[in-house]
């Protein structure tokens, strides 16, 4: 599997989406602050699975149709942070679809993430996670499991890998900072966290219109990984 997450900021970057597909061959791409209400059905080949709904700014997935067909969907709503009460920019954090590998006959869980803003407490944060990564759980019991999206963790990584291994799973960060608008602030945002899967590489692409950087994850089933049939 190859697969793009990217921060559009504000969408501002959704232009782009066409040729980062046809460049890098992705076969899923999970997108955050995307206006949904100004997305396609279609980006270059792949399909749109679904898109968040009450979010000002939301969460979409998109897979390739000849390869995959999506079997399950859920989108969730994760603890608040003071910014999302007052503001109110992202009611549903989590988008998870389940997606059978029509070739293999495999099913696999991919999920578009996008945790509370730095404002918030990191605790707050891992809070999230470990509620989505439970979430994509439900979602497909036993599957081999990826989500990607912006973390929203810059500092401490190393605490949150350790959370992250305790509930069975990796923390993969890419091979460069994915984050560049703020001089004390950049760093590694967006990750991918996983079970299930080899994570081949993680990759930030070249910086476009948007202050995160798009990232490329290169996976594959492990081999002793379940099987789901749809």
């Amino acid at each position: 599997m190859r697969l793009i997450s990217y921060n559009l900021r504000k969408h501002r970057a959704a232009g782009e989406l066409a040729g980062l597909v046809d460049r890098y061959g992705i076969d899923v791409l999970c997108l955050q602050e995307c206006d949904t209400t100004d997305i396609p059905e279609s980006i270059a080949g792949l399909c749109l699975a679904d898109s968040t709904q009450r979010n000002r700014l939301g969460l979409a997935v998109y897979y390739r149709a000849n390869t995959y067909r999506p079997v399950g969907i859920r989108s969730l709503a994760l603890k608040k942070s003071l910014h999302d009460m007052v503001l109110k920019p992202a009611e549903e954090r989590l988008l998870g679809v389940r997606l059978h590998d029509i070739d293999s006959g495999r099913d696999v869980v991919v999920g578009s993430f996008h945790a509370a803003p730095l404002t918030a407490l990191n605790s707050l944060r891992r809070h999230q996670i470990r509620t989505a990564l439970a979430e994509l759980e439900a979602l497909g019991q036993g599957l081999p499991t990826l989500m990607v999206g912006d973390y929203n963790y810059p500092v401490f990584k190393e605490n949150l890998g350790q959370k992250v291994r305790e509930q069975g799973y990796e923390l993969s960060l890419s091979d460069s900072r994915t984050y560049t608008r703020y001089r004390f602030f950049r760093g590694h945002y967006d990750f991918a966290t996983s079970v299930g899967f080899d994570i081949e590489r993680v990759r930030t692409l070249p910086q476009g219109l948007s202050d995160h950087l798009p990232i490329l994850v290169t996976a594959r089933v492990s081999s002793d990984a379940a099987v789901g049939v749809a």
